[in-house]
C-alpha cells in the first residue's frame, strides 16, 4: 500500500510516498529557512507564497523518485496536515492534497501534524520490529514543546505543554541576541560544545502548581539570557557566545529531560521517542540515549525526520485509512488544537 503525504504546516515543503506506514520509497523537503532568516523568524505571509511556488515541484519530485506515474500512480491515498500551523500554509497543502486524490479518485485523509511527529519513529528500522505502544513522547519545535503518551497510531494523551513560550523559539530568541542567525537551534548547539555550561546557572521555572511534574516555561529563561545575564553569571568565566550558549542549554534540556523523566516514573512506560526541529539536538539526543544504561528503549528518528516532513504524514495516513478513516473534501485546516493545553487528556488526532 502507497500512500502520498504532504506536509505544509509552516516554513517546510515536503512531500514523500511511503510502503505500508514504514518503508519511505521518497521524501523531498524544500526548505524557506534562507527567505526567512532576514526577519529572525517565519512570517506567514511569506511562507503561504513559498508554499505555493513549491508544492508542485515537491510533489512531482517525490512521485519521480518513488517511481510513481502520476496518473497511473498506483497509490493507495493521499494524506495531508491540517492541523496544528499556519493557517496559509496549510489551507496550500490542504488544497493541493484535495485536487490531487480527486482527480486520481484516491481516499483522502488529514492528518493531525503533532500525532505524525509522534509516528515518525515507526518510520526508523523498517526491517525490524517497530516501537512497541505505548510509548512516551517528547514533541519540541519552535511552535509547540509537549510531552505525551502515543497509546496507538494518532492517539495521544497529553501529560504537559508549554505554558508560554516553546523550546525552539527560546532558541531563535537566544541565537538573535547572540547575533548568530536563524534559525538557533543548530547555531546554538555548536557553540555550546565549544563552551562551558559552569559559567552560568541559570534557574528553572518555578510553575503555580505544586503537582506540576510536565508542563514547560520557557518566557523566564529566555528573559535571564537576553535581559538579566549578570544576576547568573559565574565571573571566573569570560562573557563568550560559547558559554553564554553552553549555559542556557543546559538549562533548556536539563528542563526537558526532567519532565521525560517524570513520565518514565509515573507511568511505568520504558519507551521514549522524540520529534519536532529541537529533537534534532546533539545535547538532548545525547541525554535521552543515555536513558538506555536505565533498561529505556529509546528510539530517535533521524534528523531529517525530527523537522517538518511528509513521510511521517503518510506513515500515519497509512493507519488512518488502513483502519477505515477518510476525510470528506471539505475539510478544513486549524491553526490550533485545544487540548495541547490540557493535561492528562486525548488529543483529538483524528
Amino acid at each position: 500500500m502507497l500512500v502520498l503525504g504532504i506536509e505544509s504546516s509552516c516554513d517546510e515543503t515536503s512531500a514523500a510516498v511511503v510502503r505500508d506506514g514504514r518503508t519511505i520509497e521518497s521524501l523531498v523537503v524544500a526548505s524557506q529557512s534562507d527567505i526567512h532568516a532576514r526577519h529572525h523568524g517565519v512570517v506567514p505571509e511569506i511562507a503561504s507564497r513559498a508554499h505555493v511556488e513549491q508544492i508542485l515541484p515537491v510533489v512531482s519530485r517525490a512521485l519521480h523518485e518513488a517511481g510513481v506515474d502520476p496518473v497511473h500512480s498506483g497509490l493507495s491515498g493521499v494524506a495531508v496536515t491540517n492541523r496544528p500551523g499556519l493557517s496559509g500554509s496549510l489551507a496550500v497543502g490542504v488544497s493541493f492534497a484535495k485536487a490531487y486524490a480527486l482527480g486520481a479518485e484516491l481516499p483522502f485523509v488529514a492528518v493531525d501534524h503533532m500525532a505524525a511527529h509522534a509516528y515518525a519513529a515507526q518510520l526508523v528500522n523498517p526491517e525490524e520490529p517497530p516501537l512497541a505502544y505505548p510509548y512516551i513522547v517528547l514533541l519540541v519545535s519552535g511552535g509547540h514543546t509537549i510531552i505525551a503518551v502515543s497509546r496507538s497510531p494518532g492517539e495521544l494523551e497529553i501529560l504537559g505543554t508549554t505554558i508560554d513560550d516553546a523550546c525552539g523559539e527560546a532558541y531563535d530568541k537566544v541565537s538573535a541576541y547572540l547575533g548568530t542567525g536563524y534559525p538557533g537551534g543548530p547555531v546554538i548547539d555548536d557553540l555550546a560544545r565549544r563552551g562551558d555550561s559552569r559559567a552560568c546557572r541559570f534557574p528553572q521555572p518555578k510553575l503555580n502548581r505544586n503537582d506540576n511534574r510536565y508542563d514547560f516555561s520557557y518566557s523566564g529563561l529566555k528573559t535571564a539570557v537576553v535581559h538579566q545575564l549578570d544576576r547568573f553569571w559565574n565571573d571566573e568565566y569570560p562573557r563568550t557566545r560559547e558559554n553564554i550558549a553552553a549555559a542556557f542549554q543546559k538549562a533548556a534540556i536539563d528542563m526537558l529531560m526532567t519532565r521525560v523523566e517524570n513520565a518514565l516514573e509515573d507511568t511505568s512506560i520504558a519507551r521514549v521517542t522524540a520529534g519536532g526541529g529541537v529533537a534534532s539536538n546533539g545535547y538532548l539526543r545525547e541525554r535521552l540515549l543515555a536513558l538506555a544504561d536505565q533498561g529505556v528503549e529509546v528510539v530517535l528518528p533521524p534528523p531529517l525526520l525530527c523537522m517538518d516532513n511528509a513521510a511521517m504524514v503518510a506513515g500515519l495516513g497509512h493507519q488512518m485509512l488502513s483502519a477505515g478513516v477518510r476525510s470528506g473534501l471539505d475539510a478544513g485546516v486549524t491553526a490550533r488544537v485545544a487540548s495541547f493545553r490540557r493535561r492528562g487528556r486525548p488529543h483529538p488526532s483524528q
